[in-house]
């Protein structure tokens, strides 16, 4: 059961125990792969292969050794693979559709009987042998929520890294800067880490060869003219690129260079005063009236954070799983984002159910911006509760974008949560949030009579 180059003495293939070749040998795949109560869930893709090739090798090497590979599925899927399978078996070697349930040691003979139910003529059988191999599955590195930890990256349930997209962006992380190869990001051969490896190294090459590094323009911005020096933005700020002097009243500045985009500050600040490109509290608060224009009550107004809970959408997309078609996604760069007005604004349009989605605490691509997710939602519970709405109608969820499933199956307990809202809560919300002053609203007002003041000044 050790390894197979373990085996390999001088040149000659013989067994641990005695240093004779042995006569019998038999593989056992799977071990520790595809199970659902022991060991991993996954294909480790390389196993079958490997077991083939070294079939092939030990037959052209020593004709009249007797091979047995168990086995559940044999996947030859790569280039020629299929071709290496046949000549495996024109070679001899036997191929028995079962995994084995028992092996005991021959106490005279010290050979192995294992015990095998085989699944095509549906017998149990009992095979001696002189050695057993197991096809042990790849294991990702035990490091890997450390390096998840430092470079803020997202790893799928199984353990290994996940890219920022399967098809556009292979070898990206979500991370940028950070490119994958090899079996950080799932098992592989050779052949394949070597392609992805040298497809990180060109994406390398296009940040390291660029005389300037373009940032996205995404970052935040500040109204000097709204700003109170609060500070609260600059607590709130992950990055702490946010400059801001309380004591001599400074208006807060913004370091555009350190600033990632995850637009906490702007949901934080209570002045309306730091507003977030391309997804200012204007552009979010139109796609919320645009999908409450019609049918409100059929609606449910889900924000998912980019990195995460957004792309769990695209992966159950991908997966085709299914999920009611009730729910409308607004995107944003991260649920820190999600401003309390933008769901009290979705309930005052008549929405029945806000759901506010993000990343897992420990999978924050914004350090730890979800962080006030939570804080500011369990205020808004607080705040629905005393005004006489029900707390369960805004849900938070932390859905990775690895669980695909686990997004389909949120959104059919939410339709379920959907269909249990009556007119009579809608319409009762609508009034409760009737006179709520909003930032969007404060802000107009204010410059309206700024703009006011200074004409009067002039004249």
């Amino acid at each position: 059961m050790r390894r197979m180059s373990s085996s390999i003495v001088q040149g000659h293939f013989i067994r641990p125990t005695d240093h004779e070749t042995p006569k019998t040998i038999g593989f056992i795949q799977c071990v520790g792969s595809r199970s659902e109560k022991r060991g991993n869930r996954y294909c480790s893709n390389i196993c079958c292969m490997n077991t083939i090739k070294d079939s092939v090798l030990l037959k052209d090497h020593y004709p009249d050794i007797d091979i047995k590979v168990f086995y559940m599925d044999i996947r030859a899927f790569g280039k020629a693979f299929e071709d290496l399978f046949r000549r495996s078996k024109e070679a001899g070697v036997k191929y028995i559709r079962g995994l084995p349930g028992e092996v005991v040691e021959d106490p005279k003979t010290k050979n192995l009987i294992i015990s095998v139910e085989n699944t095509t003529t549906g017998e149990v059988e009992q095979h001696e042998l002189d050695m057993l191999v197991l096809s042990v599955g790849v294991l990702p590195r035990q490091d890997g929520a450390t390096i998840q930890k430092l470079l803020t990256l997202s790893r799928t349930a199984d353990g290994f890294f996940m890219e920022s997209h399967p098809k556009l962006k292979p070898v990206d992380a979500p991370t940028k800067g950070v490119f994958f190869a090899g079996c950080a990001e799932f098992p592989k051969d050779v052949k394949d880490s070597v392609t992805q490896a040298g497809a990180a190294s060109a994406r390398a090459e296009i940040i390291l060869n660029a005389d300037r590094i373009k940032v996205e323009a995404i970052t935040s911005m500040v109204d000097k003219d709204m700003c109170t020096a609060c500070e609260i933005c600059y607590r709130a700020c992950p990055y702490k690129c946010i400059e801001v002097d309380r004591e001599k009243k400074m208006p807060a500045e913004i370091i555009e260079a350190a600033c990632a985009g995850c637009g906490t500050c702007g949901a934080e600040c209570p002045f309306g005063a730091v507003t977030m490109r391309h997804f200012t509290d204007d552009q979010i608060i139109s796609q919320i009236e645009a999908i409450l224009e019609e049918d409100p009550e059929e609606k449910t107004v889900v924000f998912a954070c980019n990195w995460c809970s957004y792309q769990g959408a695209d992966f159950a997309g991908i997966s085709r799983l299914q999920y009611p078609p009730n729910q409308r996604i607004i995107r944003t760069m991260c649920s820190g984002r999600v401003d309390e007005e933008f769901v009290l604004y979705a309930f005052k349009l008549g929405a029945p159910i806000v759901l506010v989605s993000g990343c897992h605490f420990a999978d924050c691509h914004y350090i730890d911006a979800n962080r006030w997710t939570q804080k500011r939602v369990e205020k808004l519970w607080d705040k629905l509760e005393k005004m006489g709405i029900r707390p369960e109608r805004l849900q938070l969820e932390w859905i990775s974008a690895a669980e695909g499933q686990k997004f389909a199956k949120v959104m059919r307990e939410l339709e379920e949560m959907r269909k249990k809202v009556t007119k009579e809560e809608i319409e009762f919300t609508k009034k409760a949030l009737k006179d709520l002053k909003f930032k969007k609203e404060k802000r107009l007002a204010k410059l309206t009579a700024d703009r006011a003041k200074a004409e009067k000044a002039a004249v």
